[in-house]
C-alpha cells in the first residue's frame, strides 16, 4: 500500500489549524503539509455552533491572530464575524488549498524505525454520504482540533424529561427550524452560552427564564472600544493592533492576578459595577453572588449589558434553584415553583476529549494519555513528534496557540539543523510532582480531568497560564533542555 507522505499533518481547520498553516508557510516554507478537517467547511467551533447570538467572550485583539489585525469596529465579535475572519485568513494566505475536508482522524501510529506517523482516517464523501478508510503519513503531527467533543454536548439526566411535551435542545445541536417566537423559554445553565442565548432569544420570545443552580460572576463591557477605534484611524493597522492587543493582555493579566491575590477586593468591585447597572434597589443575592472566588471559573462577559437590559425590561428573568422534575408543560423546582416552557434549552456545558478522541500508538503500544505529562503545555511525555494547540483558560485561546505554532516551527527547523528525526519529551525528573492539567473548578473541566494528561509542579512541565512568561519560553527560549530527547 502506497501512503501519501507529508512533513507535517495538521488536524483541524478551525482557528488553531488555520493559524498553524500560516506559521508553517511563513517559517517552514520548504515543508509539505496538509490540514485534515472532519467537516465540510473551515471554522471549527465557529462553524459548528449556530445557536442564537453566538459570540466570543474574549476580545478580538487577543482572540485574533498576531499576524493579521482585526479591523472591525466591534471588540467583542459575533460568531459569523469571527467565522468570516478565519475563512478570510485562510483564503488570503491560500491555506484553504491545503485542507482535506471530510477527513476524520481515528488513529495515529508512530514507528521509531522510520521516524514517522501513519494516520488512519475515516473519509466522507459529502455528496453521497459514503465512508471509507484511508491512510496518510507524516514526520510531525500537529493537533489543532481543540478539546470540545463536537459530536455531543453535556446534558445531565433530568428527572421526568420524557414527560415534557415541548422541545428540549442542547445549544451545540441548534438547528434553523427551532422557533422561539412568542414562546415561553427556559434556559438551563449560567455559563457563557446561557448568558449569550438569553438576550437574543428574549427579543422574540414571550418570556425567557435562565434557570441556574448557582450564579456566575458577570461583568459588562462595551462591544466597541472608542480608544481602539481612534488608534486604528490615526495609526497603521498593525501598529494600532499591537498596541490594543498588548493593552488587553496586560489588563486581563492584572484582573486575573487581582482576583487570585485579593478575591474580596475583586468581588467588591464586580458587585459594585453590577449594582450600578441593575440599579441601587436591585438585590444581587441570590442570582449574582457566586459561592466561589472570582476566576476559579471563567467569568461571563456581557457585552453592552444586553442580559441586564433584558432582565430590567421584564422580557427575561433568573431563577436560582434546582430541578425537582420535568412536567408536561415545563419544570418543577425544588422550591415548589413551576416554570412553564414551550422550549427548554439545556445550556449545561460541553464534553471534553483529548486529542479529538484519536487513538495514539507508539511503537505498537497504545498510549493512555491520562498517564502522560504535558511538556510546555503542548507536547506529551513519551510521545514523539506530536504537539497540540491548547490555549489559555484565563485569557484568549489564540494567544497561546500563536506561540505554540511558532515553537513547533522552531522545533522542526532545529531537527533539520541537527540532523535529528525524533524529539520526545521524557518525564525523568523525580522532583516534579503531578498536578491536574487545568486548575479550574468548572464542571466541564472536572468531568474530564481524569482523562487528560497531567502537568508537573515546575518547568518545563508546568502550565503557568501567563502570556509574557510563555513568550520567553516558547518564542525565545531554547528548544533543547534536559527533558527533551532528540534522536536520529
Amino acid at each position: 500500500m502506497t501512503v501519501e507522505h507529508f512533513d507535517v499533518l495538521v488536524v483541524g481547520a478551525g482557528l488553531s489549524g488555520i493559524g498553524a498553516g500560516y506559521h508553517l508557510q511563513a517559517n517552514c516554507p520548504d515543508k509539505s503539509y496538509a490540514i485534515l478537517e472532519s467537516t465540510d467547511a473551515i471554522g471549527g467551533t465557529w462553524n459548528l455552533f449556530r445557536y442564537p447570538g453566538i459570540r466570543s467572550d474574549s476580545d478580538m485583539f487577543t482572540l485574533g491572530y498576531a499576524f493579521r489585525p482585526w479591523v472591525e469596529a466591534k471588540v467583542i465579535a459575533d460568531g459569523p464575524s469571527i467565522l468570516k475572519y478565519v475563512r478570510d485568513t485562510a483564503t488570503e494566505a491560500e491555506i484553504d488549498k491545503k485542507i482535506r475536508f471530510g477527513h476524520r482522524v481515528l488513529q495515529a501510529s508512530w514507528d521509531s524505525t522510520d521516524a514517522k506517523w501513519t494516520v488512519e482516517i475515516e473519509r466522507k464523501d459529502f455528496t453521497t454520504g459514503q465512508l471509507d478508510t484511508t491512510h496518510l503519513s507524516c514526520k510531525f503531527l500537529f493537533m489543532c482540533s481543540g478539546y470540545f467533543n463536537h459530536e455531543k454536548g453535556y446534558t445531565p439526566e433530568f428527572p421526568g424529561v420524557e414527560r415534557f411535551t415541548g422541545r428540549l435542545v442542547h445549544p451545540q445541536k441548534w438547528t434553523e427550524d427551532i422557533d422561539y417566537t412568542n414562546k415561553r423559554v427556559v434556559i438551563i445553565g449560567s455559563g457563557a452560552t446561557a448568558v449569550t442565548l438569553l438576550p437574543e432569544i428574549a427579543k422574540k420570545a414571550s418570556h425567557v427564564t435562565m434557570l441556574q443552580r448557582s450564579p456566575t460572576y458577570m461583568v459588562s463591557r462595551p462591544s466597541e472600544d472608542p480608544l481602539a477605534n481612534w488608534l486604528r484611524r490615526v495609526l497603521p493597522a498593525k501598529v494600532a493592533y499591537a498596541i490594543n492587543r498588548w493593552w488587553r493582555v496586560l489588563f486581563t493579566m492584572y484582573i486575573f492576578s487581582l482576583c487570585r491575590r485579593k478575591p474580596e477586593v475583586a468581588k467588591k468591585a464586580i458587585f459594585g459595577e453590577l449594582q450600578k447597572v441593575m440599579g441601587p434597589d436591585y438585590n444581587l443575592a441570590p442570582h449574582f453572588t457566586p459561592h466561589y472566588k472570582p476566576w476559579e471559573q471563567r467569568m461571563c462577559l456581557v457585552p453592552d449589558a444586553d442580559l441586564f437590559t433584558a432582565l430590567k425590561n421584564g422580557s427575561a428573568s433568573i431563577a436560582t434553584d434546582t430541578i425537582d422534575t420535568f412536567t408536561e408543560t415545563g419544570i418543577n423546582l425544588k422550591s415548589g415553583v413551576h416554570l412553564p416552557a414551550d422550549l427548554i434549552v439545556s445550556a449545561t456545558g460541553l464534553n471534553l476529549v483529548v486529542l479529538g478522541g484519536m487513538r495514539i500508538v507508539v511503537d505498537g503500544v497504545t498510549i493512555d494519555m491520562s498517564k502522560t505529562t504535558g511538556y510546555k503545555g503542548m507536547m506529551y511525555s513519551g510521545v514523539p513528534n506530536l504537539a497540540s494547540a491548547f490555549g489559555y483558560t484565563n485569557a484568549s485561546w489564540t494567544l497561546k496557540v500563536d506561540l505554540i505554532c511558532d515553537y513547533v516551527c522552531r522545533l522542526i527547523k532545529h531537527m533539520d539543523k541537527t540532523g535529528t528525526r525524533q524529539c520526545t519529551p521524557r518525564f525523568n525528573d523525580p522532583t516534579v510532582l503531578p498536578e491536574p492539567w487545568v486548575d479550574f473548578s468548572s464542571g466541564y473541566f472536572q468531568r474530564a480531568m481524569d482523562k487528560f494528561p497531567k502537568q508537573g509542579s515546575k518547568r518545563p512541565w508546568k502550565l503557568y497560564q501567563n502570556y509574557p512568561l510563555d513568550i520567553l519560553s516558547l518564542k525565545f527560549g531554547s528548544v533543547e533542555d534536559s527533558a527533551m530527547e532528540f534522536a536520529k
